[in-house]
């Protein structure tokens, strides 16, 4: 199989192919390897790929091959720095797990495996997924395929990019605050948020519990349908999962139209700092799913004034507690030298943690120390039930909502990292979906004069994915193909 072949499959084509015998797994991974090998160097959207283990792979799929191997028997996928694949190392994009190599599956992955996918590599992200640019990485930054000046968003900017570039045909990312959306919009992929609790999180390294998801990136929104069927489902090794099935692509999604739906412009997330080509581009998408049929209604979100106050807070307090156990003594990074207990736990962490990271876990102790928490934490928590609740009136008079992804099109490099304040508002029309903990997807929708991709925020309630699929396959068929990235310098 030649790379240009590779690049015109998705999913469910490859998949199909391998089992009518069209090609094999082993051609299609020795075809994605190598577009690796051709692109990523300008990309750097790969932190690690194992090349022979991913051939043994293949080969075991290859001797599978039939109706009863599985829906993704033989098809490669690339995994988010963050997430466990035995026997691969888990980095997280940062010094203090240099030399940690997973000894389990995380569920996400096994239930990928046990469908056929072979697992090729593990894509950049920032380091332990806090930010939104990829440029907190040990790494060094992925690069947006659409402009190599450009970032790819974050934190699962490799998986973005990745999927972009044609070099996997999908990826897992986390959402922690748009960490699947806001890359997705940026590079010009499908990204997936779904419901909190539906991908059990077993196997997630974490960054803040109650608003982790894994979530799929993909070039097409039947390709994200098929990989959440796949990986959603209880499972008893995380309690907060929850036992209802995802739904799968429905070939009538997109041919049934969007008649008898009524969609919600929410008119906070069109306000002042929205770029007037993302709200072009975005208002251009709603109109399209209107002359589908929908019924399009302004619904009102009056606490997302508060949102990022309440996330930063909530979610660095959160990361606080859970690298606290990144010590130096069990795993990881090891500082040398040290006198004493103590001086080896801070020094590891010195060394191991970058400005970013160490920056989220001084804020989220400040946050939970005696004399604080109730000002803060607290506070933050009651803001989080009040945008939960906006989110449950509004959907009481639509079925989903349309808005933008993020208020610009993807960032300069450099542009925020002397800037966190910058980068951390830019999460604005995303973090609301984790903290009331629904779910969102991404998909194309249009090009800034300079090139760059837009994309269309499609929210639905908790477990309302079928709804958010089926308006995001219908407008992905009206709008037809989206174009290729282009590469280049700023």
């Amino acid at each position: 199989m030649n790379r240009e072949a590779f690049q015109c499959l998705d999913l469910r084509s490859a998949a199909a192919g391998v089992v009518s015998g069209d090609f094999t797994s082993r051609e299609l991974v020795e075809a994605m390897l190598a577009g690796i090998i051709e692109r990523d160097p300008a990309i750097r959207a790969f932190v690690h790929v194992d090349a022979d283990d991913a051939l043994r792979q293949a080969d075991a799929a290859d001797a599978r091959r039939g109706p009863g191997g599985g829906r993704l028997n033989g098809v490669p996928v690339a995994v988010k720095d963050v997430l466990n694949v035995a026997g691969q190392p888990c980095g997280c994009a940062s010094r203090i797990l240099e030399g940690y190599r997973a000894p389990y599956d995380a569920t996400a992955v096994a239930r990928l495996r046990r469908e056929g996918a072979v697992v090729v590599g593990r894509t950049n992200m920032d380091e332990f997924a806090m930010g939104s640019t990829t440029e907190n990485s040990v790494h060094g930054p992925t690069l947006n395929p659409w402009n190599h000046g450009r970032v790819p968003g974050g934190s699962s900017g490799g998986s973005a990019a990745a999927v972009a570039s044609r070099e996997a045909l999908a990826a897992l990312g986390s959402d922690t605050g748009g960490s699947v959306r806001q890359p997705a919009s940026f590079c010009g992929c499908v990204g997936l948020k779904p419901s909190y609790g539906r991908i059990s999180r077993y196997g997630l390294t974490a960054y803040a519990s109650s608003l982790d998801q894994i979530g799929p990136l993909t070039t097409n929104v039947r390709d994200a349908a098929l990989l959440l069927n796949i990986m959603s489902g209880r499972d008893p090794l995380d309690s907060t999962s929850v036992p209802d099935p995802a739904p799968c692509a429905d070939d009538g999604w997109a041919a049934a139209g969007l008649k008898g739906m009524k969609l919600g412009l929410p008119r906070e997330y069109f306000g002042a700092g929205l770029d007037p080509e993302v709200a072009w581009a975005v208002r251009a998408a709603a109109d399209a799913c209107a002359a589908l049929g929908a019924e399009l209604v302004e619904v009102a979100l009056p606490h997302t004034e508060y949102a990022i106050a309440a996330y930063y807070i909530i979610a660095t307090a959160e990361a606080s507690a859970n690298l606290a156990r990144f010590d130096g003594v069990r795993y990881g990074r090891r500082a040398d030298g040290a006198s004493d207990p103590y001086d080896l736990y801070t020094r590891t962490r010195a060394e191991g943690f970058g400005a970013e990271v160490k920056r989220r876990i001084i804020l989220g102790t400040y946050v939970l120390s005696s004399g604080y928490y109730e000002a803060y934490y607290r506070s933050a928590q009651k803001v989080r039930t009040l945008i939960r609740r906006d989110f449950e009136r509004a959907f009481g008079q639509c079925d989903a909502m349309l808005a933008p992804v993020a208020p610009t099109a993807a960032y300069r490099l450099g542009e925020t990292t002397d800037d966190p304040l910058k980068m951390y508002l830019g999460d604005i029309l995303t973090v609301t979906a984790n903290l009331a903990g629904i779910c969102g997807l991404s998909v194309p929708c249009g090009l800034t004069d300079d090139g760059l991709p837009v994309g269309l925020q499609v929210l639905g309630p908790f477990l309302g994915e079928e709804r958010v699929l089926r308006v995001g396959a219908a407008y992905e068929t009206a709008r037809g193909p989206f174009p290729e990235p282009h590469g280049g310098a700023a």
